[in-house]
């Protein structure tokens, strides 16, 4: 695999401490968002970079294996158990700072079954080190309404049922981890994890940035002359909007707290932005003309 600088993925130094790394990720990660830039391969690429960085670097455990193992950083519990077989040491298991995230989806039970299917490789003799199991990647697809609201699933995992959460608000590209759900560890060492990447797939109108949503919404003219009220589908059900006299065209409107749900954060949303496109009348009756003759005639 080849080597990737993280620190220069983030443009900070090594001396960066975690507030740095914070601030960076967020203002990189809004800007190449993919749903900010739907057709730049370039910007999707450096967005699945930013959150790769921003995964090791953001954890002091993962960025002190990475600061002295560079790309074979994940294989930093393996050359310690290996350097302390050399030295006839004990075997201490290497510290993991990472947490369960707990996701999955339950139309993945089966590739996550086949997935987890054949059993780690043991090796004979008591000289022999424990190891830990090979991490796996993956990646789970699901539509914008469903990253919208909590869903717990139950998957089948080397034959046991786990009960798995997907919090709202899970953005594209964001990658989690299972801990414990990668091959099977050698020798009776813990086994690796499951890195899975959420592809999220907007089947709307609507368009995500972040925690907020933008809806374009067509009035017609007389609603924005005269004023009235409509009546919106969000992805929280009907809503209804009034409409001032005197609506310009291409209006913004911010429904606050009417957005996308914060990531764990309970109760917590975005902002919903409808901008108004005014709809001019066509084919009018000889009547109709008369009358709009008779309005520019009062200006």
């Amino acid at each position: 695999m080849a080597f990737i600088d993280y620190y220069q993925v983030l443009g900070i130094g090594k001396n960066a401490s975690a507030d740095d790394i914070k601030k960076v990720y967020r203002k990189l990660a809004r800007k190449h968002h993919p749903d900010l830039n739907p057709n730049d391969k370039e910007a999707n690429k450096k967005f699945q970079q930013l959150n790769e960085a921003n995964e090791v670097l953001s954890d002091p455990e993962k960025r002190k294996k990475y600061d002295k193992y560079g790309k074979d950083w994940e294989q930093a519990e393996h050359f310690e158990n290996a350097k302390q077989q050399s030295r006839g040491g004990n075997y201490r298991p290497y510290a993991d700072g990472g947490q369960d995230s707990g996701f999955g989806d339950d139309d993945f039970s089966s590739f996550f079954h086949s997935m987890f299917g054949g059993q780690g490789a043991s090796a004979g003799g008591k000289r022999q080190g424990k190891f830990r199991g090979q991490d796996y990647n993956a990646e789970l697809k699901l539509n914008l309404k469903d990253a919208y609201t909590t869903q717990k699933q139950t998957l089948t995992v080397n034959g046991k049922n786990v009960r798995i959460t997907i919090p709202a608000g899970v953005e594209n590209g964001q990658v989690i981890k299972l801990k414990a759900y990668g091959s099977e560890g050698v020798n009776g060492g813990p086994a690796g994890d499951l890195f899975i990447t959420f592809i999220i797939d907007n089947d709307t109108t609507l368009r995500r940035a972040g925690n907020d949503l933008y809806m374009n919404v067509d009035i017609d003219l007389y609603t924005a002359v005269l004023g009235g009220e409509i009546t919106i589908e969000t992805l929280s059900g009907k809503l209804k909007l009034k409409v001032s006299a005197g609506t310009q065209n291409a209006t913004q409107v911010r429904l606050k707290g009417k957005g996308f749900p914060v990531y764990k954060t309970e109760g917590q949303f975005g902002d919903l932005y409808v901008v108004f496109n005014v709809k001019l009348p066509v084919n009018l009756t000889e009547k109709q003309k008369e009358l709009f003759t008779q309005l520019a005639a009062l200006k």
